[in-house]
């Protein structure tokens, strides 16, 4: 299934999840040769189909288009570096034009009554919700088999990735689509992964790296002499966030529940049904009849669609406030964001937890 891009930011950012490349060769011997050869086939030939963003942009026999574009691209790279303090690498100032709608797909995988999502470890980027393939033919064959198990799966088209640093990562094609600012937010967003990230929490590394994109963006902006974003599209993102964590909320609570499987599936399906009107109530009252989620939220649904939302925002105000405790200054946030990542997990939440929470008077 190849989302619609009616969908728009959000639903690209909640599968837009990291995704390890090459180095997935070290992984554990319990998986099947095949899966790692496409994996390892796939990304050779997005590193061969590099080629520097300067000698597409001198090229006068390119799409024009494409040329002015990647143009914005290269001057948002440099920000980043120069003013975000984000990696000074090759990443991002490649382009890769790979012929098709997405780079990957990614599999996700639930019991029929659990929001618990099937994992994958790898000994570089952690334990991860989901299975990612190159092909979309080969997405579906796992999906079928997954379904063919009980299971409730969804297919997620990804339109960039990023591997850690380990690779200088290309500009693809698949984001050409993109306007210039949220190619931005997106260079931004994959760079603050490279400059940091901890193993086995993704709430905290999506968490960093979405609070860089921001701020970045609010920046970006500002040197461009923009006026700051009103934050309309942030807040309906948000708002539509919730009603799916909320949906989530309550499946969690009907799966603890001693019930026999018919009367479950009844009710899960009308637990899916309240999203939707949900949802409605809040397009139609709320967002002026905006219908940009309308195909993702009319598409059949089940537990495996809901796993990526909320992986991206839940400690962005932890992070904010920490970069005010550091007046702006870029280098010291990031040591400070390092020293958290060096706690072990429940003192790192709590740190988390503790920067995130209000401000009284007394305070």
């Amino acid at each position: 299934m190849i989302r619609p891009r009616s969908s728009h930011r959000l639903l690209d950012r909640v599968f837009r999840v990291l995704f390890p490349g090459l180095l997935l060769l070290l992984l554990n011997g319990c998986s099947s040769v095949g899966y790692y050869s496409q994996l390892v086939g796939g990304q050779l030939r997005l590193l061969q189909a590099r080629e520097p963003i300067d000698k597409v942009i001198a090229d006068p026999t390119r799409d024009a288009q494409l040329r002015t574009h990647l143009a914005q691209a290269r001057e948002a790279r440099a920000f980043a570096s120069a003013h975000l303090h984000l990696p000074d690498n090759k990443s991002y100032r490649l382009y890769a034009d790979i012929g098709r709608p997405f780079v990957v797909w990614n599999v996700f995988a639930t019991p029929e009554f659990s929001l618990a999502p099937q994992t994958h470890c790898f000994p570089i980027a952690g334990c991860v919700a989901y299975r990612g393939y190159y092909s979309q033919g080969a997405a579906r064959g796992e999906a079928a088999l997954q379904r063919l198990q009980g299971m409730d799966v969804s297919i997620g088209g990804v339109e960039a990735y990023s591997t850690l640093g380990w690779f200088n990562d290309p500009i693809l094609s698949s984001m050409m689509h993109w306007g210039d600012e949220r190619l931005a937010t997106l260079i931004f967003h994959e760079l603050a992964h490279q400059r940091f990230y901890v193993k086995d929490d993704t709430e905290f590394n999506e968490s960093f790296a979405t609070f860089v994109e921001q701020e970045g963006t609010r920046q970006w902006r500002a040197s461009r002499g923009l006026a700051p974003d009103n934050g309309k599209r942030m807040q309906q993102r948000d708002q539509f966030t919730q009603l799916v964590l909320d949906t989530r909320q309550r499946l969690e609570t009907l799966y603890a529940q001693p019930l026999p499987a018919e009367q479950m599936r009844q009710r899960k399906a009308q637990a899916f049904e309240r999203l939707r009107s949900d949802y409605e109530h809040l397009r139609d009252s709320q967002w002026a009849g905006d219908k940009r989620y309308d195909a993702w939220v009319y598409a059949p649904m089940n537990n495996a669609r809901l796993l990526p939302f909320g992986l991206y925002d839940q400690w962005v105000p932890a992070f904010a406030a920490l970069y005010r405790q550091q007046d702006g200054d870029w280098e010291a946030f990031y040591s400070a964001v390092e020293k958290l990542g060096r706690l072990p997990i429940e003192a790192r939440k709590a740190a988390l937890k503790a920067l995130a929470a209000p401000k009284t008077s007394a305070d």
